[in-house]
């Protein structure tokens, strides 16, 4: 595996495919959006101390799914890991340098603790990504168990799962048994990622909003809307031609979009103001 110092996000998630650790990826992009000095490699020793101090501590235990809570156990219990119910909203509790620090940190961020140490235990383990809010399952012999590592690691019935996804969203209709299947890992680091942007773009940090969808980007670059969600990241930074170009780049990709002719109209504007300038 590439030395984990001495590689990009970019490189990483293209090189790993399906196979992209989001561990190492959420490292990779806390180093490059807002930890510039980070070594992520001091942090993997951290995840791999802790995998050593779980087996020792999942050792009494012989079915994945007792040593999967186990697990739980003594991640969120021991060791002292929890959810950061106080200030939910910190972009720390995204970074998983920082939540491995501070032992704070969001459903989502928690869990990928959880994966990659259940992974390096040989366990069945798999991230659960509710709507509104993420869990962890472990095979057992008859079906999935449900953990829920924001909150303690408490084990949850299907029931327990609905009323998470109702508090985090509201009352979203029927709960929908499709929403317990496995994410897939490069879709958790989308999902860290979203969450990201969508604290920065409610505080306006724009530079910060642009350095994650950059990450974003490089993780789906198939997907034509983060040309298009780019170009008005920058144009709010006050960076015209640059999103002048990304606009462009979008409608050369998908002219028959259903929000083209917005976004011609805007990239039209911002030429005419450009040629203003000039």
């Amino acid at each position: 595996m590439t030395d984990i110092d001495g590689t990009t996000f970019a490189r990483e998630v293209k090189q790993a495919g399906s196979g992209l650790s989001p561990a190492r990826a959420g490292l990779l992009f806390a180093r490059e959006i807002v930890y510039p000095e980070l070594l992520p490699s001091t942090a993997m020793r951290l995840l791999e101390d802790l995998a050593a101090e779980s087996r020792r501590a999942v050792a009494a235990h012989y079915s994945p799914e007792a040593r999967g809570i186990g697990l739980a156990e003594y991640l969120f219990d021991t060791a002292g890991f929890r959810g950061n119910t106080n200030d939910y909203a910190d972009p720390r509790n995204s970074y998983l340098n920082q939540v491995l620090e501070r032992r704070l940190g969001l459903p989502i961020s928690l869990s990928v603790i959880f994966l990659e140490i259940g992974w390096r235990l040989g366990l069945p383990v798999a991230g659960v990504g509710m709507p509104g809010h993420f869990i962890v399952s472990v095979e057992g012999e008859d079906g999935p168990v449900y953990l829920d590592p924001f909150h303690g690691g408490r084990r949850l019935a299907v029931d327990d799962c609905r009323q998470l996804v109702e508090a985090a969203l509201g009352s979203q209709g029927a709960f929908n048994p499709a929403w317990l299947a496995p994410t897939a890992p490069r879709e958790i680091v989308a999902r860290m990622l979203n969450n990201l942007r969508a604290f920065y773009a409610s505080v306006e940090d724009w530079p910060l909003a642009i350095a994650v969808l950059n990450c974003l980007q490089a993780l789906q670059p198939d997907a034509a809307e983060h040309l298009r969600d780019l170009g008005l990241l920058h144009y709010r930074n006050g960076a015209f031609r640059k999103a002048s170009e990304l606009f462009n780049e979008y409608l050369v990709l998908c002219p028959n979009a259903e929000d083209a002719e917005s976004v011609r109209d805007g990239r039209n504007r911002l030429w005419e103001e450009l040629a203003r300038l000039n």
